[in-house]
């Protein structure tokens, strides 16, 4: 991607980005487990924001993407401190986040230190506490002896592993036993034929959120990525109506 930047964080890691100035509140999209700032969704609101003269932050999260780093050193607190960084670095104002599956864990635990900068969420198949309720007993009892666990990838032709460092910081993440205090408006947009992530994790995560306005839209026939023309549409509406408040 010709527009491809590098932010360098203090420790010297570098991280890959993707930035247009434009019209608040800005964008930021937080990509999947193993995914990155290329995929369909993150390119379709990258592109939008362009058309609309709105501004947007893309990223790799360090070891993704075209970021430095070792997957294997990946947590959700050192992601979320990467995107914190660089939305203090690169945007003014107020931002709404836009989360994909482990994204949509990350956009709670980025919009609680966010503060009043938050004017916003979108959560795509939101996967938080994924660490809890999607694992088995057995696994956990892998992860926290220091094991790494593998999973069929639907996606592609090599397992997907779960680090002993990641399932330790996630499990100190965990979101849906209590009061989540965010305040500000947030959609939910989930497939009920998500194979990955159960749909009712989102009307859990509606339950447990603080602010009152929270709305979930159901894609019956919608898969987990959610990447159709047609779901892609329904999430750019989303994020533009939420953009321009209440009527």
């Amino acid at each position: 991607m010709f527009d491809t930047k590098h932010f360098e964080l203090p420790d010297g890691r570098r991280l890959a980005f993707r930035h247009i100035r434009g019209n608040g509140p800005a964008l930021v999209f937080l990509p999947g487990y193993m995914s990155d700032m290329a995929g369909g969704k993150a390119t379709a609101l990258f592109d939008w924001a362009r058309e609309q003269g709105r501004a947007c932050l893309l990223l790799d999260y360090s070891g993704c993407g075209e970021s430095e780093g070792d997957f294997a050193d990946g947590t959700l607190s050192k992601w979320r401190d990467e995107a914190l960084a660089l939305i203090e670095a690169k945007l003014d104002d107020q931002v709404i986040l836009v989360g994909s599956s482990m994204g949509g864990w990350l956009m709670l635990l980025l919009g609680m230190a966010l503060g009043d900068r938050l004017a916003g969420l979108v959560g795509i198949a939101s996967a938080p506490d994924f660490t809890e309720w999607g694992r088995s007993e057995t696994d956990k009892a892998k992860l926290a002896g220091g094991a790494i666990v593998y999973d069929e990838n639907p996606y592609g032709p090599d397992p997907t592993p779960m680090h002993p460092r990641f399932f330790t910081d996630a499990q100190a993440q965990v979101l849906l036993g209590g009061e989540i205090t965010i305040d500000a408006p947030v959609r939910l947009i989930h497939g009920q034929r998500d194979a990955d992530v159960p749909w009712e994790i989102s009307l859990r995560l509606a339950g447990t959120l603080r602010s009152d306005d929270v709305q979930v839209t159901l894609v019956k026939d919608g898969d987990h990525r959610l990447s159709r023309e047609q779901d892609i549409a329904l999430l750019l509406r989303t994020v533009d109506a939420l953009s321009k408040g209440p009527e």
